[in-house]
C-alpha cells in the first residue's frame, strides 16, 4: 500500500506519520491488515515531484494541509480550498481514484460561536469541493470536522489552547484563562491516530450533522451511511476545569503524587502535560530516611492507589517490627537474599500461646509478592552479610505522620540463620 500524508509536519500530520512508520516497519503489529510499501509525506518546501509520484501511485490520501491561522483572510481560501483543489486535480491527472481523507473543523458548521468564521467557511467550501470530487470520480472521500484536539507535539502559543496552558504550566509561567466557564468539545491525537486507522483499513465511524440551531451543527450523529466521518470519543470540559487539573499535575512532583488516572481524560491531559516538560523538570529529588540499617523512600502515592516505596536494608538489618490496623501492603524483593516474618496480634484463644510466625524467604532471582495483613506485626531481615536487600513496597494507603497507623511490636519469630555471601 502506498499512502501519501499533505500536511505532515503540522500536529496531526507529525504524529500519523510516525505511527504509519511504526506500521511499516514492523513495530506495530496490531494492524496485521495494513501493509505500507512507500509513504510519502508532503509539507511546504517540499518538491513538487513528491506530489506528483505519490499521487500516481497512491492507495490512500490522507489530506491534512491546510491554513488554520492568517491576518489576511484571503490565505484561508487559498490554503484549505486552493490546494485542496490542485491535489484533486492532480489524482484525476493519473486517473486515481483511489479514497480521500480530508481534515475539515466543526467551524465548518458556521454555528454558534463559529458563525461568519472565515476559517469555517473555507472548510466548508473545502467540503463541498471534495464531495464533488467524490461524485465525478467515483472516489472514497471521507470528511472529518474535528473539534479541538490535544496531545503530544501541537504547538503552544498558536490554535490550541490546551497546549498554550500546558506549555505554560509545565514551565511556571503565567497563561490566562478568559472565561472558566467556556465549555470546548476535545480530540485526543491518540483516539485520532485509532480512527484514521480505522479509516485506512474502510472501517471508519460515518455521521452526519443535523442542520439548524445553534449546537446542533456542531455535534454529530451516527449514520452508517453518512456523508460525513467522525471520531467517535471526544471530551466536552471547561477551561476552568482543564486549568485545575494543571495545576494539579504541575505540584506533583513536589508532593511525590501522580494523578487519578481511572478517568481517561485526566489521563490523556496528564501524558499532554508531561509532553511539554523541559529538561530542568524531568528529573527530581525524593526524600528518604536514612539510618544504619538502610533507608526507606517513598516513590509515589496517590488517594485511592495508596504509595509505592522502596526500602534498602544493609546486610544483616531487621526493618519493620510493627502493624497496622487498616493498612495493608505487598512486599517484592528485587534483590538481594531475606526473610519476611508475620504474626497475629493477640494470644490464639485455642493454645493460650501467642499466634504462630509465619516466615517466607524472599530473593531477588525469584521475584515474588508477599502480602502483609492488617493486624500482624510483621518484619523483613537481611539474610546476607554482603549485599543490600532490595524490596519494592507497596501500601493501600498513603503514609499521613499525624495518624501513622503503625504500632511498634517484635515479631519474636524462630531463630535466624544467615547466609555468608547472600
Amino acid at each position: 500500500m502506498n499512502i501519501l500524508i499533505t500536511g505532515a509536519g503540522g500536529f496531526v500530520g507529525r504524529n500519523l506519520a510516525e505511527n504509519l512508520k511504526n506500521i511499516r516497519d514492523g513495530k506495530n503489529r496490531t494492524r496485521p491488515g495494513i501493509l505500507i510499501e512507500n509513504l510519502y509525506e508532503y509539507d511546504i518546501g517540499t518538491e513538487e515531484t513528491v506530489l506528483e509520484d505519490a499521487c500516481r501511485s497512491a492507495d490512500f490520501v490522507f489530506h491534512l494541509a491546510g491554513v488554520n491561522r492568517s491576518a489576511d483572510p484571503s490565505d484561508f481560501m487559498n490554503g484549505n480550498v486552493g490546494f485542496g483543489s490542485l491535489l484533486l486535480e492532480t489524482l484525476k491527472k493519473y486517473h486515481n481514484s483511489c479514497p480521500v481523507m480530508l481534515s475539515s473543523s466543526v467551524q465548518a458548521a458556521l454555528s454558534g460561536r463559529y458563525e461568519g468564521s472565515e476559517y469555517g467557511m473555507s472548510k466548508l467550501a473545502a467540503e463541498k469541493l471534495f464531495f464533488e470530487y467524490a461524485k465525478q470520480t467515483g472516489s472514497r472521500v471521507l470528511v472529518y470536522r474535528f473539534p479541538n484536539l490535544f496531545g503530544k507535539w501541537c504547538r503552544p502559543d498558536y490554535n490550541s489552547a490546551v497546549a498554550t496552558f500546558c506549555n505554560a504550566a509545565a514551565r511556571d509561567k503565567p497563561y490566562t484563562v478568559a472565561d472558566r466557564s467556556t465549555q470546548i468539545e476535545l480530540l485526543y491525537i491518540d483516539d485520532l491516530m485509532e480512527e484514521m486507522l480505522d479509516a485506512l483499513e474502510g472501517r471508519e465511524h460515518r455521521c452526519e450533522y443535523p442542520a439548524g440551531g445553534s449546537l446542533s451543527g456542531l455535534r454529530p450523529k451516527a449514520e452508517e451511511q453518512g456523508q460525513f466521518c467522525y471520531v467517535p470519543v471526544t471530551y466536552p470540559v471547561t477551561l476552568g476545569e482543564i486549568a485545575d487539573l494543571l495545576e494539579q499535575f504541575r505540584q506533583m512532583p513536589a508532593k511525590q503524587t501522580v494523578p487519578e488516572l481511572s478517568e481517561p481524560f485526566v489521563k490523556k491531559l496528564y501524558s499532554t502535560y508531561m509532553s511539554y516538560l523541559p529538561e530542568s523538570k524531568i528529573a527530581y529529588p525524593l526524600q528518604s530516611a536514612v539510618d544504619e540499617r538502610g533507608n526507606f523512600t517513598e516513590l509515589m502515592r496517590t488517594l485511592s492507589f495508596g504509595q509505592i516505596s522502596v526500602n534498602i536494608a544493609r546486610p544483616g538489618a531487621v526493618r519493620g517490627q510493627h502493624w497496622h490496623n487498616s493498612k495493608c501492603e505487598i512486599f517484592m524483593v528485587v534483590s538481594g537474599y531475606g526473610m519476611i516474618q508475620q504474626r497475629r496480634i493477640g494470644i490464639d484463644p485455642a493454645t493460650g500461646n501467642a499466634y504462630p510466625v509465619m516466615e517466607f524467604e524472599v530473593t531477588g532471582d525469584e521475584i515474588r509478592a508477599v502480602q502483609i495483613l492488617p493486624g500482624y506485626t510483621h518484619n523483613i531481615i537481611n539474610l546476607s552479610d554482603t549485599k543490600d536487600l532490595v524490596t519494592v513496597m507497596w501500601a493501600n494507603e498513603e503514609f499521613v505522620p499525624e495518624h501513622p497507623d503503625t504500632y511498634a511490636e517484635l515479631v519474636n519469630g524462630s531463630h535466624i540463620h544467615r547466609s555468608v555471601d547472600g
